[in-house]
């Protein structure tokens, strides 16, 4: 299994903190998003690899990064030769990118690289494992306005996935989905074909949607909470909520 960080956006809703410089790479509490995912992922014994893509622009600071990053299994930087926000490939096209250019025929876990956890994706690995499916995440939502702004699942009993609804006006459930995925090995060859058929390339959501209506899926229950860092404000806030109080 590898593990693969979307880092490939411009995040302009963080300008000027990001005008020049990559938003997983934004120190939160003292160390970067990314090195806030990374230690809990280079812990699960079936990641051999670390993927992270990123853009032209910033490809140069995360090579920086990389040389002074301390990680037990091999970090890939993949650039997907993109300069600007107007041009950017989007996330389901960078997942495709980075699929295509590696060669890959592994499980995928992908990941947003612009969230804090205060949990182990380790169970999300035991988790598709277990099902023997591809796997999205889930966590409760009480908030009407929260869940219309998001993806909502709509699952049985066994959180198999039936559908996700993409910021519904009236939500079929409180479990909102974030931008954390695995994908089994056998379902990749179908991202290229969802992007043919206009799954939308730039919400990784989207595919989500457009693969669980053709091929089985679940939804494993997130065991703790996820900070997405989307603006300044957020950004702000996590950063306060991570940093040690003197």
């Amino acid at each position: 299994m590898k593990s693969l960080i979307l880092a490939a956006g411009y995040a302009t809703r963080l300008y000027p903190l990001t005008k020049n410089f990559p938003k997983p790479l934004l120190p939160v509490g003292g160390r970067s998003i990314l090195d806030r995912l990374l230690p809990d992922l280079d812990a699960i014994p079936v990641i051999d690899e670390h993927l992270i893509v990123t853009n032209a622009t910033f490809y140069s600071q995360f090579e920086r990064w990389r040389a002074e990053a301390d990680y037990e299994k091999e970090i890939v930087l993949v650039d997907d030769t993109t300069t600007t926000n107007e041009n950017r490939l989007g996330a389901v096209r960078d997942i495709l990118h980075v699929i295509e250019s590696l060669g890959l025929h592994d499980d995928l876990l992908v990941l947003a690289g612009d969230n804090v956890v205060d949990f182990s994706f380790a169970g999300l690995a035991d988790f598709a494992r277990e099902k023997g499916t591809s796997c999205i995440t889930c966590h409760h939502e009480p908030a009407l306005p929260a869940l219309q702004k998001t993806g909502v699942l709509v699952a049985d009993s066994d959180f198999r996935v039936e559908a996700i609804q993409e910021k519904p006006e009236a939500p079929a459930s409180h479990w909102a989905v974030p931008p954390f995925y695995l994908y089994k090995a056998g379902d990749l060859p179908l991202i290229a074909r969802a992007l043919d058929e206009g799954c939308g390339h730039d919400a990784p959501g989207n595919l989500a949607a457009w693969l669980c209506r053709r091929t089985p899926m679940h939804a494993w229950v997130l065991p703790g909470r996820r900070h997405d860092i989307g603006d300044l404000a957020s950004y702000e806030a996590v950063n306060r909520l991570f940093t040690p109080s003197r």
